[in-house]
């Protein structure tokens, strides 16, 4: 971005993060999220933060604005009410699902209940056939018929999804212009414009997913914008996708369900810049706020991309327990591990931690705000963690004697421990809930975690970082500046971008060049349409992907098209693709294309390597404090270092504290740590 004034606003379940970046400095604040009106803290934050940097809201070039408020809309179930409107005798498909268990030995397993209550699924005559062809015409009669339901039944959004509305969405248009016509505030979302690809199930439920939350969105953003102009910043907004790329507030309006995962793909972005900027190749992204963890592999620079993400998932990490939706996303793992994840012995007097947090109202029993349940964050107070003095740079008090009391009247008394050891224990359940989601993220892409970097930001993630590592077998921590906010921070590097797919299904022996070329085009031409509006001018940089499968295979493989489109350069990049994500490639067999996309953004460039740090020498504490360690549970009196004092190339071991305004860096007994050149905090130090 060449913005000069730019700020980026990060909502997460707890905190309401952001930061404001001058051409001389960049300021920083933290914030409680205020769940009934989100923006309420956005623009109580943004009036602060001008006022403590000296400048005007008309001084800001950008604002850059990523949101779980889609994903808690779904995941708490307070959308629009919304109707879908099917091809007759398809209902059910949304319900039906994937027509398997995704816990083959659970008696009492439950399906996420849709979106859409059966009675509010609709149906009209019409059929088209896989080709596109016409087998029978839209009953637009049949169509209108709805109306009167839509209105008794006070739907406030519809999705409209066709079969094979993906080849042909001439249907689907039409239904649209109709309701409109007759229905004008309704609204609408199409399958055949939110996700125009094969797979009728997955269709139809990221339509119902957009639509369900259009109105809440479009409300939010339209409080948003006015909020802004109220204090005089009249600046574009720009929305962080699910993706990595940012995108205008009108595409956003159209699309939420692309917004899903925006928080935490903004944190991605940041981490990759970390990889570049100390050079390390093969990263393991680790965000932890007050709510959720979120772990992401990182190769060569490069974040892990999909197409495929589940929201709200009843069970924890079993694939198929969730909303689907086909997006551009960052293929990452959340786990319902933050700062506000409660505590608990459960009926095999065991603890457990989360999924369930307490958020920021009423928060952890240390917040002093009415909540009693121990969370994550009490246990890191009585640990002597947190300095509650100092938590959010002094702006939050905390309470730690009712920490310690939450801690031993849930944990403590009940399995006859005392608080140090209580609390041990559910920093201990927390740090391998997330060890263990990161080993079978790694295992289900074929990857490992040892030998990587673990790039750790997000209020809690410094916390805990140092002893995730431990248990990951990996020996280097690199905590960014001003890590307390750092998905904030990956807003601003973020570009400009959209992505485009279509379902074309071509095998690779009766490839024609011509009309993939021309897909192609039709596919920059609309992808175009959405960069200009945030980036009217300039060279934009192409990325064309196919999705490839040999034939009689159920799914497909994303392969990079660097080259010409002709069947021979096709099937090396196939079978170079296959080859490294199974070990081998099936001879003789057929290939088929089945789904392209392209994405389109502005001109991104990785930073250059840092220079290694030349002199080195022992930092100085600014005191000490008592800390129990994870691994031992030995209690020390840990020095404690101010990170703003810290300059490039101090020195020190563990065990040991880091303070910040956003977060606190704990460094354990056998590791060390320096200040990298661009300022970053490296820890180094041997596995468990």
């Amino acid at each position: 971005m060449t913005a000069r004034t730019r700020l980026a606003v990060d909502i997460g379940g707890t905190f309401t993060d952001l930061v404001l970046s001058l051409p001389d400095r960049t300021v920083s604040a933290k914030l409680l999220t205020t769940h009934d009106a989100p923006d309420a803290a956005v623009i109580e934050g943004t009036r602060t933060i001008l006022a403590e940097a000296g400048i005007a809201g008309a001084d800001l070039d950008l604002v850059v604005h990523g949101t779980t408020l889609a994903t808690n809309a779904l995941i708490e179930r307070k959308g629009a009410r919304t109707a879908l409107i099917t091809t007759r005798g398809f209902r059910d498909s949304l319900e039906i699902a994937y027509e398997h268990r995704f816990e083959q030995y659970d008696l009492y397993m439950e399906r996420p209940t849709p979106l859409v209550e059966r009675d509010l699924r609709l149906e009209v005559s019409e059929r088209l056939a896989a080709d596109g062809s016409v087998l029978l015409a839209l009953d637009e009669a049949g169509l209108l018929s709805l109306v009167d339901t839509l209105r008794a039944q006070k739907i406030d959004a519809v999705a409209i999804s066709f079969l094979h509305s993906y080849v042909n969405p001439a249907h689907e248009e039409r239904a649209r212009d109709l309701l409109a016509a007759a229905m004008p505030d309704l609204a609408i979302t199409l399958s055949s414009e939110v996700c125009r690809e094969i797979r009728e199930y997955e269709r139809t439920s990221t339509a119902v997913a957009n639509a369900y939350v259009l109105p809440l969105m479009a409300s939010y953003l339209g409080r948003m914008r006015a909020g802004f102009a109220g204090i005089g910043v009249t600046c574009p907004l720009l929305l962080m996708m699910s993706s990595g790329g940012i995108c205008t507030v009108d595409t956003a309006t159209r699309f939420p369900v692309r917004l899903v995962e925006s928080g935490p793909a903004g944190g991605v972005i940041l981490a990759r810049r970390i990889a570049a900027l100390g050079g390390y190749k093969r990263a393991l992204s680790f965000d932890m706020g007050g709510t959720t963890a979120k772990i992401t592999l990182i190769d060569d620079f490069t974040p892990q991309q999909s197409r495929h993400f589940e929201v709200a998932r009843a069970y924890r990490f079993a694939k198929g327990s969730g909303i689907p939706v086909r997006i551009p996303v960052i293929d990452m793992v959340e786990i319902g591990a933050g700062g506000g994840s409660i505590a608990r012995v459960d009926a095999l007097r065991r603890i457990a931690v989360g999924p369930d947090s307490a958020g920021s109202q009423p928060g952890p029993a240390c917040y002093g705000r009415g909540g009693t349940a121990p969370t994550v964050t009490d246990a890191d107070v009585v640990l002597g963690r947190i300095d509650p003095a100092s938590f959010a740079g002094g702006k939050i008090g905390l309470w730690p004697e009712r920490a310690s009391q939450a801690v031993m009247h849930d944990i403590g008394t009940p399995l006859h421990m005392a608080a140090d050891e209580a609390a041990r224990g559910i920093a201990e359940i927390v740090d391998e809930t997330m060890a263990s989601a990161a080993r079978v993220h790694a295992v289900e892409n074929g990857k490992d975690t040892a030998e990587r970097t673990l790039i750790a930001f997000g209020g809690a993630a410094p916390l805990h970082a140092a002893r995730l590592a431990q248990k990951l077998g990996i020996a280097r921590v690199v905590i960014p500046v001003d890590a307390g906010v750092g998905s904030a921070h990956g807003f601003l590097d973020a570009p400009i971008a959209y992505e485009v797919v279509r379902t074309h299904l071509m095998r690779l022996d009766g490839l024609d060049p011509t009309l993939v070329d021309e897909l192609f085009s039709d596919m920059r031409t609309e992808a175009e349409a959405v960069v200009r509006l945030g980036y009217p001018t300039g060279i934009l940089a192409e990325r064309r992907v196919a999705f490839m499968r040999y034939r009689g295979q159920g799914h497909e493989i994303a392969v990079t098209i660097d080259g010409a489109l002709d069947p021979t350069t096709l099937r090396a990049a196939f079978e170079t693709t296959y080859a490294q994500l199974f070990g081998r490639v099936i001879p003789r067999l057929e290939i088929e294309a089945v789904t392209w996309t392209l994405a389109l953004s502005q001109p991104y460039a990785l930073p250059d390597t840092d220079p290694p740090v030349t002199r080195t020498f022992p930092a100085e504490p600014s005191g000490t404090r008592r800390m129990v360690e994870s691994s031992s549970g030995r209690a020390v009196e840990a020095p404690v270092y101010d990170r703003a004092g810290l300059s490039i190339g101090a020195t020190l071991a563990g065990p040991a504290a880091i303070t910040e305004a956003g977060t606190t860096t704990i460094v354990p007994t056998g590791f060390t740590a320096y200040v990298a050149t661009g300022g970053e905090i490296v820890l180094q130090g041997g596995m468990a």
